[in-house]
């Protein structure tokens, strides 16, 4: 089914690969010519120059599949976006809450300095996943003896970041599924835990240390709740490559970092108490259809569509101009070379479909063993 979602959309990977390759080569040329005399430079034009790319995928869920996130906040919350450093975490629900996350950040104006904390192998993904490794993004192995130093080095260089940056910590660990949310309710239940219902239980470790480095220069903490309403199909990359629509619930909460406790068990605790009032506030959604905050506008702002367009136009007509000074569709040899060349892009995006998958229910046991090693 993925092969065959593949297929369909050849021309759109094809222009996110080769426009993928055009931001990556120019990230890598900032990254030698500009990082070593001025890093907030090249922070202030990696942020521009990454959103070309990252655009694309907001264009995705925006325009092409017509996905609906719809935000609730408190005035506090929603006022604050945008003009702040700030911590996010969020319930790991589906398989595109990232993109969910940039697409917030980009109606919040920082989806060039979002930054996000990913398994390592993340950064090994063509063109998207060398794209974060150029914005910074921090990729752990998911063994906190050998995260622990990555984690506390990667945050320390970011009190210097030039502009209000999002950085987003999924502590759950991994993606919810029912397989792994049976695995935290045992732990739960041996530990004399509430038992969590539709969230898992938090890892604190990685979360602690990071608020015990950015509570100095990052003044607040995102609580983002994700849902999906009864009757909505649950998003995921194939789907939204097929051009198929979804609406998404988010509920966002500011904290002032000041408020936190001052003791590492104590920040543990805030935050494990933050998924049980989430937990809650889940089931109010599953029983009501709202989280109950005001529904605030995110608008459809046409940035992305314009990202796109430009990208159309300027890859066509390179192409265009490209096989017509080769001829390079005049020879066997030439047509063999471009069909290697489609099939080679189909299972890149096979790839990417695969790699945004939820993990399989076979995940349980180790979701068990991070649990209890936390």
């Amino acid at each position: 089914m993925a092969i065959v979602a593949a297929l369909v959309v050849v021309p759109l990977g094809l222009l996110f690969l080769l426009s993928g390759l055009v931001v990556n080569l120019i990230q890598a040329t900032c990254f030698v010519m500009i990082r070593p005399l001025s890093k907030n430079l090249y922070r202030r034009i990696n942020r521009v120059v990454a959103e070309l790319l990252w655009l694309e995928l907001v264009w995705l869920l925006d325009w092409w599949a017509g996905v609906k996130v719809q935000l609730y906040a408190d005035s506090e919350t929603y006022a604050s976006l945008g003009k702040e450093h700030a911590l996010v975490i969020c319930n790991h629900r589906s398989d595109i809450d990232w993109l969910v996350g940039w697409i917030l950040a980009q109606r919040s104006g920082c989806l060039g300095s979002t930054i996000a904390v990913m398994k390592k192998s993340s950064k090994f993904l063509p063109v998207i996943g060398w794209s974060m490794w150029f914005a910074e993004y921090l990729f752990l192995e998911r063994s906190w003896a050998k995260d622990e130093s990555t984690l506390k080095l990667g945050l320390q260089r970011f009190r210097d970041f030039p502009r209000p940056f999002w950085l987003a910590l999924f502590v759950e660990g991994t993606r919810f599924t029912p397989a792994k949310l049976l695995a935290a309710q045992e732990y739960a239940a041996s530990q004399g835990l509430p038992a969590p219902r539709n969230v898992l239980i938090p890892r604190t470790k990685g979360f602690v240390s990071a608020v015990n480095i950015m509570r100095s220069f990052v003044p607040a903490i995102y609580d983002v709740t994700v849902a999906i309403p009864k009757g909505q199909p649950s998003p995921t990359m194939l789907r939204i490559l097929k051009g198929q629509s979804s609406v998404v619930h988010v509920h966002m909460k500011r904290h002032s970092m000041n408020d936190l406790p001052q003791t590492d068990d104590g920040v543990a605790q805030w935050c494990r108490d933050i998924f049980v009032a989430k937990d809650a506030l889940l089931d109010k959604h599953i029983a009501e259809g709202t989280f109950g905050e005001e529904l605030r506008p995110i608008g459809r702002p046409i940035k992305s569509l314009l990202v796109v367009a430009f990208w159309s136009f300027l890859l066509s007509y390179v192409v265009f101009r490209f096989f017509k000074w080769s001829a390079l569709l005049s020879t066997w040899k030439g047509v063999a070379f471009s069909t290697a060349g489609l099939l080679l892009v189909t299972i890149v995006m096979h790839v990417f479909i695969l790699f945004s998958q939820s993990e399989r229910s076979s995940m349980a046991k180790a979701a068990r063993r991070r649990t209890h090693t936390d």
